[in-house]
């Protein structure tokens, strides 16, 4: 397979949550034979984001981001000066719902990239638009090690529409208040704000009243779990 090791080879140091704690190294525990979980991947995955941008204050790094009012939930999202997905398939999944989430996600994000096992490289290929990156973990000893098989480009085909449904209903108040555009809309339910909101502002710039507004959440994981029609 083409590409190149984005690990560094080190030797293994597992912890007991199974991540391996050595420096730099894109490495996990490989559990159960060859076979990769998610839990696997997301730990390799996770170790190689943490390295890239822990030391980043402007970064900031989310589990299970939903998109489209929850109608679909990347695996890993990063939030800097652009948003960048990470969907992840393991041994255990099948790729019959990727090229749905392939749609979703590519009105929102700006880059996209599959982390997979090697068995599900070829398919991956044919399931994802050519923009998205793909990686391949392999289990290689006792560790698993990231290859980069195509790297991400800009994605062409963001949405405003789409990307402005990331934010809360009063991060989009406190948006309008600040344009002076609330007045009458206060009581309105979020679909209304959301589009007075992406007609509001420059694509360009509403993307980054989102991402500035996402990696300023301080309270993510309890609203996370709120109803998503609960207006």
């Amino acid at each position: 397979m083409p590409g190149s090791f984005v690990a560094v080879s080190l030797a293994c140091r597992v912890g007991s949550a199974g991540r391996v704690v050595t420096g730099m190294a894109e490495q996990s525990r490989c559990t159960g034979g060859d076979r990769m979980r998610d839990s696997d991947i997301r730990a390799v995955l996770h170790s190689r984001l943490e390295a890239r941008h822990g030391g980043d204050p402007k970064t900031r790094i989310v589990d299970e981001l939903g998109v489209l009012m929850g109608d679909s939930r990347v695996d890993v999202a990063v939030i800097n000066g652009k948003l960048e997905g990470f969907e992840i398939k393991s041994d255990r999944d099948r790729l019959v719902r990727l090229p749905r989430q392939a749609d979703a996600y590519g009105r929102v994000f700006d880059r996209m990239t599959v982390v997979c096992c090697e068995r599900h490289a070829a398919g991956v290929a044919l399931c994802v638009p050519d923009w998205w990156g793909i990686e391949v973990v392999r289990s290689v000893s006792c560790c698993a090690r990231i290859v980069r098989v195509r790297p991400p480009r800009a994605n062409p085909g963001v949405e405003p529409g789409a990307v402005v449904q990331l934010l809360w209903r009063d991060e989009v108040l406190d948006e309008l208040e600040r344009l002076d555009k609330a007045d009458g809309l206060r009581s309105k339910p979020r679909q209304v704000l959301w589009e007075t909101l992406a007609d509001a502002l420059p694509p360009r710039a509403l993307r980054a009243v989102v991402r500035d507004r996402l990696r300023a959440r301080k309270d993510w994981r309890v609203r996370a779990q709120q109803r998503p029609d609960g207006d």
